[in-house]
């Protein structure tokens, strides 16, 4: 799926490999069901559905943020490795209609996780 906007673009493409993420040296999140978003201006960013992230680790968190292209995020932080790593995961619950496809799935800070896609 490919969305335009304002000279914005938005391409959710099913990623073909396995997504793994680590925190604190633990294994929280595997998939072979992520989305690759890919955005104008920005890293591409792997979207995985939240069964796929391993129970007991999410936290909601306070934080939240708005994205013009996608809507309202909300937060999580992550417990693990011992200790609770903050505003690590968001999530689009009711994102913007052009990007529906990423409803309910989590992303993680690939900046601050150990991820490998491949």
């Amino acid at each position: 799926m490919s969305t335009e906007m304002k000279g914005h673009s938005i391409d959710l493409v099913p990623f073909e490999g396995a997504v793994r993420v680590e925190v604190g040296g633990e294994l929280v999140a595997e998939s072979s069901r992520a989305l690759e978003l890919r955005e104008t201006g920005h890293r591409s960013r792997w979207y995985l559905p939240i069964e796929d992230v391993r129970e007991g680790i999410l936290e909601p968190s306070d934080k939240t943020s708005h994205c013009p292209f996608k809507g309202d995020a909300s937060y999580y932080s992550v417990r693990a490795g011992g200790e609770l790593h903050p505003d690590l995961v968001w999530t689009y619950r009711d994102p913007i209609p052009a990007v529906r496809d990423i409803a309910g799935l989590v992303c993680f800070y690939d900046e601050r996780v150990e991820l490998t896609a491949g």
